[in-house]
């Protein structure tokens, strides 16, 4: 297992130790917000990039004690190129991921200056 998962294991299980103790009811209905909120962590999906279709993801990690968010994006069928960013903004990191792989594009050849500058700009 990951170390990621298993520090917000971790991290569930003190706070649930230190939780004061209430009805099996308030119990019942904290686990699931808890699990709501740690799997909405993890992300995956698809968009659409200068007429290519691509994939994302977007896993957690803890470095020095924080929690920082790692995107990865690529485009199978158009390149092998890989776009990746490490941010501490959950928000932010597909946009940021997805820089890194146009930056990259750019610098192969596979997309022109002003196609990736009206992207970045957009």
């Amino acid at each position: 297992m990951r170390v990621s998962v298993l520090s917000m294991a971790l991290v569930v299980a003190l706070a649930a130790s230190l939780a004061p103790q209430c009805q099996a009811s308030g119990w019942e209905a904290l686990v699931p917000a808890i699990a709501n909120k740690l799997t909405g962590l993890w992300e995956s999906g698809e968009l659409e990039l200068l007429g290519h279709y691509c994939n994302f993801s977007v896993t957690p990690k803890f470095k020095r004690w924080q929690l920082y968010f790692r995107g990865r994006m690529w485009c199978p069928g158009w390149t092998a190129i890989r776009g990746q960013a490490e941010t501490r903004s959950r928000s932010g990191v597909v946009g940021r991921t997805t820089q890194d792989f146009v930056r990259k594009a750019f610098s192969a050849g596979l997309i022109t200056e002003s196609e990736a500058q009206v992207w970045l700009n957009s």
